[in-house]
Order: structure tokens, then sequence, then C-alpha cells
């Protein structure tokens, strides 16, 4: 796909997601991960747009670079940039904020 280097989409994506496989799947599947997120204007959703990503996440983390399509890039691209915008919003408590429950939807846990 033209317009970026995919090497530094998928160094930039191994930087901003810095939970395993096995860590963002587990995540998933808690009422605290299920409770975040955007689920529509109207709320109506049944999941989240970041809980959507996180399983997305899940299925790019176990795809060689060569099994990447130009759409996982393009969603690799947009993982980096809502953990950089999100990760600058951080609020004072850290540990059990919607914030934080946010991002790890993302696969990304600004504890680690």
């Amino acid at each position: 796909m033209p317009g970026f280097d995919r090497a530094k989409v998928r160094k930039d994506f191994s930087e901003a997601v810095n939970m395993t496989a096995s860590e963002l799947r587990t995540w998933l599947q808690t009422e605290e991960s299920k409770s975040v997120g955007w689920k529509g204007q109207d709320g109506a959703a049944r999941e989240s747009v970041g809980h959507a990503s996180g399983r997305r996440i899940v299925t790019l983390l176990g795809r060689r670079k060569a099994e990447l399509t130009d759409d996982d890039y393009a969603h690799m691209r947009k993982v980096v940039g809502y953990v950089r915008r999100h990760s600058a919003q951080e609020p004072s408590n850290k540990v059990t904020s919607r914030w934080r429950y946010s991002l790890m939807n993302w696969g990304h846990d600004p504890l680690k």
C-alpha cells in the first residue's frame, strides 16, 4: 500500500501494543474490558470499537509478516494512532480507570 513504510508501521505497532496475544485475549473476556469504549452514536452496539479492535489485534499478533494485508497495515496504523492520542490523556488514577481499560482493549497496558 503506497504512502507509508510497512517496516515503520510494524515497528510502531510493536511498540504501541505491549500486551501479548494471550494477555489481550484474557483481558477481552473481562467485564472491565466490555464496559468501556464507544458503542455507536446511540450506544446500542453489542461491542465497542476498541473491544472489536482488540480481537483484531489478537489475530494480527498471530500473523507472520508475509501474511499481513494492506487492510491489516491500515488497522495497525489506527491502533498506533489511538494509543498515542489516548496515552496523552493520562488521568490521576491510572490503575482502575476507564482510560486504562480502554487502552488495554487496544493492546496497550500503560502500567507495563
